[in-house]
């Protein structure tokens, strides 16, 4: 009969790599921090988006979410379109395109989603 260790060691083994898989992967976001400064931009001038006649027409509803990348001195530099229907979509970029933020030292991130109900 073939005596098979119990393999005592292997558990640890097992968390140290999955430890060290965690570390790699937290270092694949080095901008985390300007993330969570771009929270702490207050809007200054916020323009609302216009619900478009074709979705009320078409008793369109639903949600559309925007990346936007704001640059040090308050201004939308980029936009990213991250879902929504492109109708409720065009109503929001054509909106923040003329957002304003509240200066800070670096360009931040900032995703903003909208509802739209008919």
């Amino acid at each position: 009969m073939n005596f098979i260790p119990f393999r005592r060691h292997a558990r640890p083994r097992r968390i140290s790599i999955l430890f060290v898989g965690l570390l790699a992967l937290f270092s694949l976001f080095p901008n985390y921090s300007s993330y969570s400064q771009a929270i702490a931009r207050k809007v200054k001038n916020r323009v609302e988006p216009v619900y478009p006649d074709l979705a009320r027409r078409n008793n369109i509803s639903g949600s559309a979410r925007v990346e936007l990348l704001v640059t040090p001195d308050g201004r939308v530099k980029d936009l990213k379109v991250l879902g929504g229907n492109p109708v409720l979509v065009q109503a929001v970029l054509a909106a923040v395109v003329k957002w304003k933020y509240e200066p800070a030292a670096e360009e931040s991130s900032v995703i903003i989603k909208f509802d739209f109900n008919p």
